[in-house]
């Protein structure tokens, strides 16, 4: 590593610097104040977030033993063969159609869910997706959208079967639909 001088300075530029700086005195360097010692890290918000879950628990509206998030859709009408749910499951089906369910109300979601599956049967798509996803957001409501398309699938006559998707298919946040040929 080279070492640089530092430049020699005439005699001749330091009288012109003081001429225009006039008189000067060199300063000591500056010693840094103490910070004030910094205190004991306590847990507020992890101890406020552990008493908030317990009173969410406490006040919950459903029971979370009833259905987890993560938990999977599955039926087949009576008088079916089981190989057609597990086929359906294995996804041997091609999915003709979807509808994405997000940001719907239960009542808005309920009304697209009919029109979508009546349309799709009339137009003999019998394999469709519904997208409602997890239902990670609803909080204590639990999966709203989950409930309300198991419900919905359960009471129509067209469907022969149900199950989650694979998980490259949406998973859990998503059920495929096997329904009758009109």
């Amino acid at each position: 590593m080279l070492k640089r001088r530092a430049p020699t300075i005439s005699d001749e530029d330091l009288r012109l610097f003081a001429e225009a700086v006039g008189p000067v005195r060199r300063l000591r360097p500056a010693t840094p104040a103490a910070a004030p010692p910094k205190p004991a890290p306590e847990p507020l918000q992890s101890r406020r977030d552990e008493a908030h879950v317990t009173e969410e628990l406490l006040d919950s509206a459903i029971d979370p033993a009833a259905m987890e998030v993560g938990e999977e859709l599955s039926y087949l009408k009576d008088g079916h063969s089981p190989r057609l749910l597990r086929q359906l499951k294995r996804g041997q089906f091609s999915i003709a159609d979807e509808i994405d369910l997000h940001q719907m109300t239960a009542s808005v979601a309920r009304v697209s869910v009919k029109e979508f599956l009546d349309e799709s049967r009339r137009e003999g798509r019998l394999c469709v997706k519904l997208i409602h996803g997890k239902g990670l957001r609803s909080r204590a409501q639990g999966p709203v959208l989950k409930r309300l398309v198991d419900g919905l699938l359960r009471r129509r006559a067209d469907v022969v079967a149900f199950a989650s998707a694979k998980p490259a298919e949406g998973g859990t946040g998503a059920t495929i639909v096997l329904l009758k040929r009109i």
